[in-house]
């Protein structure tokens, strides 16, 4: 949580236990170079925690640049999401938007600043979720406890 992982060509990419959590995926099919970014919250207002990881809104320009220096070219990019859950709604306010909800709006808006098309979610619901993401071809295969396995 709060991390990130790049990488290129073959080998898995993992997260366990996505709850209200995002995994920001980004990939770059001709390079085969790709990365994820485990954030917890949409932006710095939340915490003053000096880690840019748990931040949407700092971890998304940071994935970028480490996936450039890997050989990733940033036209050629495509995005998925995967968690942003409501893991204790009836806990939370009503008057505001679960976490999850937030983690996952702050992504499709700091992707859509940088012009990352998102071309698969899994998101949202009241579950958690682990992914594994394959960097020879840009899969995810999505577990939640209880359902069926999902690639995106």
């Amino acid at each position: 949580m709060g991390d990130r992982r790049v990488g290129q060509g073959e080998g898995t990419l993992s997260i366990t236990g996505l709850g209200s959590c995002v995994a920001i995926v980004l990939y770059d099919e001709a390079s085969h170079v790709g990365g994820l970014a485990h954030v917890l919250l949409p932006d710095r207002s939340f915490s003053k925690r000096d880690r840019r990881w748990l931040f949407v809104t700092e971890a998304v320009p940071a994935l970028l640049d480490e996936l450039e220096e890997a050989g990733a070219e940033r036209t050629r990019l495509t995005a998925r999401l995967v968690g942003g859950a409501a893991m204790f709604e009836d806990l939370a306010p009503q008057d505001r938007p679960n976490i999850g909800r937030r983690n996952v709006s702050a992504a499709r808006r700091a992707l859509a600043r940088v012009g990352i098309p998102i071309v698969a979610e899994d998101v949202g619901g009241g579950f958690g979720r682990s992914i594994d993401f394959d960097l020879s071809n840009g899969r995810i295969v999505v577990s939640s406890q209880g359902k069926s396995r999902v690639e995106i």
